[in-house]
């Protein structure tokens, strides 16, 4: 089937970087077979992600085994100026690790070591291929945890270079806060180190978070130390449902706002439990939906979790259910992790333009309603899930990939959406990155003179442009 005609506007620039033999002989030698892949099927995987974005796959496939390997990768790639794009787990919704100039894809999923556990000092040093439960199952024996919780198992190289963070951000921050250190191959196949093991330091440019959120274009990541957490000594979920999203809302608002540490509060609308029902099976109330966690003592859950119960209460809300069992927990989390799964299976055939805008909590419910009212009458089925305690939410739009119609309508509420926000002094993109599918959105946030000082960051440390390039802005 011909791909469908989506208008020029909202098509990726695609500008492919013919690779030359010698390179990929170059890489057959230095990496051998088991290492180094041209076969069709093994770059188309390397080629796609989530977005709604059909580009040509890369020229080849290197599955890097260390940091070495890593370098060598990319200084071959630095002598024929071709494109190298870091893969983790592949989970991207924003076109982060398409091959828009061609290149060669870096595989970091088989470096998915532990490298160092300081239990005394809270910190953990991993390669960038583990995935984020990898992670915490094999440490959980320690006491500890890695709260950054995406939804989708991500690799934690991939989660440094989104600056991602998700469901448990309201209180213990995204990436930004709990990566320390970093070791990073850059442009011309250097390894480097930044930051330590310390909480804080004063010492030169902060290059941790220079590369944290730089999404592969600034150096490959191929070690992360970060924070860790203890494990909480009790942990209780809680689902509420309520007459309106915006009863929800002001019920997150008003918990915010008077300082209740909650771990986690996830918004989902009633389009969404419904879609979450069908696919997982679950008998959820089909109304806009709270899904809370405390994190603390037995005594401060309880008091967290009544607090809360008593302000849901002054907006309606009800069916305030109990989860304290770990099993209990997991099969809620589970089907709200499933919501995004839950949604395109509703539609066969379908593939979703993600939004993820993120505003100040006070704006929140203005910002929502706006948009739902606008989704509504689109005619568009959508669904709604929201990290809303940090101000963070996402709308899917669940389009048929062959109707540039449809494809236009989104883009246009998607468009809308960031406006709204950007207005309310947020921001396009509260954690998934710009990548592709945001590159205009970034504009209209950071202004031309902050995308031309990102420029000059981008041209000094990658001169030859190899770094994943054409992401997050035109060069």
């Amino acid at each position: 089937m011909n791909a469908p005609t989506i208008p020029t506007h909202l098509q990726p620039v695609v500008a492919q970087r013919p690779v030359p033999a010698a390179l990929l002989d170059a890489l057959v030698a230095r990496f051998g077979p088991a290492q180094c892949s041209t076969a069709a099927a093994v770059r188309e995987q390397h080629g796609r992600d989530e977005s709604v974005y059909d580009v040509p796959p890369p020229a080849a496939v290197v599955f890097a085994e260390s940091t070495a390997d890593v370098a060598d990768a990319v200084a071959l790639a630095a002598r024929h100026a071709m494109p190298v794009i870091p893969y983790g787990a592949g989970s991207s919704l924003e076109g982060h690790l398409l091959a828009v100039q061609g290149g060669i894809s870096i595989d970091v999923s088989r470096m998915n070591r532990i490298l160092r556990i300081d239990s005394e000092d809270l910190t953990v040093t991993v390669q960038p291929g583990i995935t984020r439960k990898q992670l915490n199952e094999q440490i959980k024996d320690t006491g500890l945890f890695f709260p950054i919780d995406p939804g989708a198992d991500a690799s934690i190289g991939g989660m440094a270079a989104t600056r991602a963070s998700g469901t448990n951000a309201v209180r213990y921050g995204t990436m930004r806060e709990n990566v320390l250190a970093l070791e990073v191959v850059t442009a011309a196949g250097e390894a480097i180190r930044t930051g330590t093991r310390a909480r804080k330091s004063s010492a030169g440019y902060d290059l941790t978070r220079l590369i944290v959120g730089s999404e592969g274009t600034l150096g490959v990541i191929t070690e992360v130390t970060l924070r860790l957490y203890p494990l909480p000594e009790a942990v209780s979920a809680a689902i509420c449902s309520f007459p309106s999203i915006e009863a929800a809302v002001r019920t997150v608002i008003q918990t915010i706002q008077i300082g209740v540490p909650i771990a986690r509060v996830e918004l989902i609308d009633a389009n969404t439990v419904r879609m979450v029902n069908a696919h997982s099976k679950t008998t959820l109330r089909e109304e806009p939906m709270l899904l809370m966690e405390f994190h603390g003592s037995p005594a401060s859950v309880q008091e967290q979790a009544e607090t809360v119960q008593e302000i849901a209460r002054d907006f309606d809300g009800n069916a305030f259910e109990w989860a304290s069992t770990p099993e209990e927990r997991t099969r809620l989390w589970t089907a709200r992790h499933n919501a995004y799964f839950a949604a395109v299976q509703s539609r066969p055939g379908c593939r979703a333009i993600a939004t993820d805008t993120c505003v100040p909590i006070s704006r929140l419910a203005d910002c929502l309603l706006d948009s739902v009212a606008e989704a509504d009458a689109s005619g568009i089925p959508y669904f709604l899930v929201g990290h809303v305690g940090d101000g963070n939410f996402h709308f899917g739009y669940l389009i048929d990939p062959h109707s540039p119609e449809e494809r236009q309508k989104a883009e246009a509420m998607s468009h809308a959406l960031v406006t709204r926000a950007l207005s309310m002094e947020g921001t396009c993109t509260g954690e998934h990155g710009i990548g592709l599918h945001k590159m205009g959105f970034l504009v209209d946030e950071a202004g031309a003179g902050g995308i031309e000082m990102m420029r000059a960051v981008k041209r000094a440390l990658d001169p030859q442009n190899i770094l994943n390039p054409g992401k997050i802005f035109a060069l």
